[in-house]
């Protein structure tokens, strides 16, 4: 193993301003809510020591506007990239909590049927695949330096299990991928010598969960 030093960080995006609580996935116009913006500057102040030469984002709006203040501390432009956009999801746009949403809906229980793909969604493998695209391009851009990717919890989750050599099916409970977090890739040359994970908005998520559950008594 030898090489230079690269490390590439990816970074959910923050709160997404969602009053209907759908599975918005892909569909355009879901921006970041007031605390999301306030997560996106806490990633932002705890990369703005680090060397970063280059910041990516999926081209949705949350990921974007998460973006923003990273490149714009370190005076870069916002590279979009496709490949690290939220996965496809066939319940795209509907509610989907158990018993008041989709899934409570007997005719769609019929995409359900394999949890192992899935069924439901874009195949994990095609979603690793994609990702470490990405990732690989980002290192080869920055090499010797940082880069920060703004994407999503699934594609970022997918990735680093891929990365990990683990199965890529999973419970979405278990995922250690909160808002605004950073799971970085650390690179010796071309190989990946460890992950590491942060939470560098982790105060807001308390704020977030309190308010949330405020909002439900």
């Amino acid at each position: 193993m030898s090489g230079s030093k690269t490390i590439v960080h990816l970074l959910r995006h923050g709160e997404v301003h969602n009053p209907d609580g759908i599975l918005y996935g892909r569909i355009p116009g879901f921006g970041l809510s007031d605390l999301g913006h306030e997560m996106a500057l806490a990633a932002a102040e705890d990369l703005a020591g680090r060397d970063i030469v280059h910041v990516g984002a999926s081209p949705l709006q949350r990921a974007q506007e998460t973006a923003e203040p990273i490149a714009a501390s370190h005076r870069i432009d916002t590279v979009t990239y496709d490949d690290i956009i939220e996965a496809g999801n066939s319940f795209e746009g509907k509610r989907v909590g158990v018993g008041d949403g989709a899934l409570g809906q007997p005719k769609y229980w019929w995409r359900l049927r394999d949890p192992f793909k899935p069924s439901w969604g874009e195949p994990y493998i095609d979603i690793a695949r994609r990702m470490m695209r990405a990732v690989e391009a980002a290192r080869a851009t920055a090499e010797g330096g940082e880069a920060v990717l703004v994407s999503h919890q699934l594609p970022i989750w997918t990735v680093r299990r891929f990365a990990e050599r683990k199965r890529l099916w999973h419970d979405p409970r278990n995922r250690e991928c909160s808002l605004a977090s950073l799971t970085s890739f650390v690179y010796e040359g071309s190989e990946i010598v460890r992950i590491d994970y942060s939470e560098p908005a982790a105060h807001l998520l308390l704020k977030s969960e309190t308010a949330r559950r405020a909002k439900g008594a």
